[in-house]
């Protein structure tokens, strides 16, 4: 490789790596108490148990719903949730109006067999960390300046990349030259453990920035495929009476063979039309379970009105937030997940002190070059 288009990457490197330091930092150190949430919740009891019903029957959709409309009155259901990793438990979100704000909805915790209320969810100090993870209590805004920031990462690991092979060429792979100054022992260790986990930083990263458009990616949808399946009933004012909630299910279900339900949307929410419930379905493997499949449903009757698949870039992004946060294989890949979140901090915080010991390097260097060149008084 030619020594100016080295100089070219080296630039774009540093750079693209030191504008999202801090903001790197920052995600890891958060991502890494989100990848054990769901365990940290447990220790600090933030996270509800199911009761012991051995073989009791399940209560009804409509029972659920009953329970947590009674614990939060005068406000109404958005979403009923049922978590295929938890099947002992149905999570009821309620909020002040149909399309009321999410920060404003209150996740309530029941019991799938007796319907009775087992604690808020969505509480305690990971919803801290989770907020500081995703948009840093800023909004949609916070969201796509993380995933600007998540764009430069991708261009700083890239760059490195192409830059590994210049800056090691006559080097073994994984030498460290420990009898060489401290700079250059940070170097090698730098290169190291950056070739090492370079894949994963990068598909961390990228699924990072596609979970940022999240929102953008749901109202392309609802503008285009969503508009186009409530199109026959375009006008028609939302439902003065909603249908039952358990011949919703059923007929969600009987329109999707082979798939369970992963959660319904109420009339009026985000995720559907004034007039519609919308039950997103789901397969039954670790891949299909992540990708939904909307039936739409009329409000007041219950018959399904419409099915279609998800477009590529919905089901996309239903794929990049478990992978995101290493939700695929259980505790064994989580701790994978963990370990490599760490070596990505040292890779960030050994290039910020290159940097800044190249930096002090060069200070006396510099000052050196202007005294030779400076007029000797007489």
């Amino acid at each position: 490789m030619k020594a100016r288009t080295v100089r070219v990457w080296s630039v774009v490197h540093t750079w693209t790596s030191l504008i999202s330091t801090v903001f790197l930092l920052l995600l890891c150190l958060t991502g890494l108490p989100l990848i054990f949430h769901h365990e940290i919740d447990e220790l600090l009891g933030y996270a509800p148990r199911p009761e012991a019903h051995a073989g009791a029957a399940r209560a009804t959709t409509q029972e659920v719903a009953d329970a947590a409309l009674a614990a939060d009155p005068g406000r109404v259901l958005q979403y009923i949730s049922w978590d295929k990793d938890e099947p002992g438990i149905v999570f009821a979100f309620t909020n002040s109006a149909p399309d009321g704000p999410p920060d404003n909805a209150t996740v309530r915790a029941v019991d799938a067999v007796s319907a009775r209320l087992l604690g808020p969810v969505g509480v305690g100090p990971m919803l801290i960390v989770l907020k500081l993870h995703t948009d840093m209590f800023a909004g949609q805004a916070g969201k796509l300046f993380l995933g600007a920031m998540g764009l430069m990462f991708a261009v700083a690991i890239i760059s490195g990349v192409v830059l590994y092979r210049p800056f090691t060429r006559r080097l073994r792979f994984a030498t460290i030259r420990a009898s060489a100054a401290r700079r250059v022992v940070w170097l090698d260790w730098h290169n190291l453990i950056g070739v090492v986990t370079v894949v994963w930083a990068l598909v961390v990263g990228l699924t990072g920035v596609i979970n940022t458009w999240a929102e953008l990616m749901l109202d392309q949808w609802k503008a285009t495929e969503l508009a186009s399946m409530v199109g026959p009933y375009a006008g028609k004012p939302p439902p003065l009476r909603l249908a039952s909630l358990d011949g919703v299910v059923a007929r969600a279900r009987a329109a999707a063979p082979g798939m369970d339900i992963a959660f319904i949307a109420f009339p009026g929410t985000p995720f559907t039309s004034s007039h519609h419930f919308a039950a997103f379905m789901r397969g039954d493997t670790a891949l299909t379970a992540r990708l939904l499949k909307p039936v739409l449903l009329d409000g007041e009757t219950g018959e399904v009105a419409d099915s279609r698949a998800l477009p590529a870039y919905l089901q996309a992004l239903l794929i990049s937030q478990p992978l995101h946060f290493g939700d695929y294989g259980g505790m064994p890949l989580k701790v994978i997940w963990a370990a490599l979140d760490v070596l990505t901090m040292i890779v960030i915080g050994s290039g910020l002190y290159l940097w800044l010991a190249r930096r002090r390097k060069r200070g006396p260097a510099r000052a050196d070059a202007f005294a030779k060149r400076a007029p000797v008084p007489s």
